[in-house]
């Protein structure tokens, strides 16, 4: 099914495109990505006050936009172009998304207006020790305790963990196995029983935490025993988007190859005059394309519920992490000595690159997922 952006969506692309442009330079980036919490309180304010964007796929009745996965995908890839650092994937995506698919209708009105509104920061706490993605490696457990939940376990990854406010923790009933007994809960960041962890990670630009739950006392989110579905839609959601922020990064890349080639004189000849050159830009600008057609296929699906949205996701985040790595090594290399020091900006998008490519499961881990579902 061919697909292509409105006009509209081109005009608002323009705006997120511009903002980026004047509020994330690569030196704010690396001002921000050396603090501990890696955010800009102003600049936050102004994506959700003055943008929008932080409740761009929310439903209007909850504070939102209303708008799609379509417009959100645009968002993140120019965030992803940029290097946008803040806590807009761990609350609008993650968090945002996983209580609009598990949450009651109170559960909506109590917590998506203000993330909508850009003043509660929330993250997902899903994955564990074993590193894995898929859903039945959940083993923190949720026992009943006077008429509450008790959380026991631990949860690795949090993206932005140290500045949420709310967690959104998945857990399952004690001698559940497999999808069975899987349930959502709300975690407040100050709960007794909850430790967190910074993490000092690869990528700088994305803040993560460790949790350790002792008897933490939490809110269902939604139904009891019937979180497995809407924690899979979630992690869906997330590796769509995150397609979509990995193929603004990978055009980055390429943006930057392009200039510099077109700028470095060697032999008294221009880089980029050298066949050899135009041959791996040639190579890399095609990489890039086809990702971009993965990712927005992906998002147009995820808007649209197509049946068929599980395996696009996982065709788009494997494509497009590929890319984003390829697209950074390549340029580090057209770059020659000055492609890893430290005063190029390269390097921040090759540690994003990296990171992005194992978040939420590997390009393997995403590949088997489409055979499984074309067998």
């Amino acid at each position: 099914m061919a697909f292509s952006f409105s006009d509209e969506q081109e005009a608002f692309r323009g705006i997120v495109k511009r903002f980026m442009d004047e509020r994330a330079a690569s030196t704010e980036v690396r001002r921000l990505m050396a603090s501990d919490l890696g955010y800009d309180a102003n600049v936050w304010r102004q994506l959700s006050q003055e943008l929008g964007v932080t409740g761009i796929q929310i439903p209007e009745e909850y504070g939102g936009q209303g708008f799609g996965f379509v417009e959100l995908g645009i968002v993140l890839e120019e965030m992803g172009r940029a290097l946008y650092c803040g806590p807009y994937f761990s609350t609008t995506v993650l968090a945002a998304n996983a209580i609009m698919n598990a949450g009651s209708r109170g559960d909506k009105e109590q917590y998506l207006p203000a993330i909508a509104a850009g003043e509660l920061f929330a993250s997902l706490a899903f994955c564990e020790p074993s590193g894995r993605w898929d859903v039945e490696s959940v083993t923190t457990t949720a026992a009943p305790a006077d008429g509450a939940f008790k959380l026991s376990g631990q949860k690795r990854f949090v993206l932005d963990g140290m500045l949420a406010q709310q967690f959104v923790v998945a857990a399952r009933a004690p001698g559940s196995h497999g999808k069975d007994g899987i349930s959502l809960f709300m975690v407040a960041a100050d709960a007794r029983g909850l430790e967190r962890r910074a993490v000092r990670a690869l990528d700088p630009t994305r803040k993560l935490a460790e949790l350790d739950l002792h008897d933490v006392v939490a809110t269902p989110l939604g139904e009891i025993g019937a979180g497995a579905q809407a924690l899979e839609d979630t992690l869906m959601q997330a590796a769509v988007a995150l397609a979509s922020e990995s193929v603004g990064g990978a055009q980055a890349m390429l943006n930057a190859a392009v200039d510099y080639t077109l700028m470095r004189v060697q032999f008294g000849r221009l880089v980029g005059s050298f066949q050899a050159i135009k041959h791996q830009c040639a190579e890399l600008l095609l990489d890039v394309e086809l990702a971009k057609s993965a990712a927005y296929q992906a998002a147009n699906a995820a808007s649209d519920a197509d049946a068929d949205q599980r395996v696009v996701a996982s065709i788009a985040k494997a494509a497009s992490s590929d890319s984003f790595m390829g697209a950074a090594i390549r340029c580090i290399q057209l770059h020659g000595g000055i492609g890893f020091t430290w005063e190029q900006d390269t390097h921040l998008w090759f540690k994003r690159a990296k990171s992005s490519e194992v978040f939420l499961g590997t390009p393997t881990y995403h590949r088997e997922i489409v055979v499984a579902n074309w067998a």
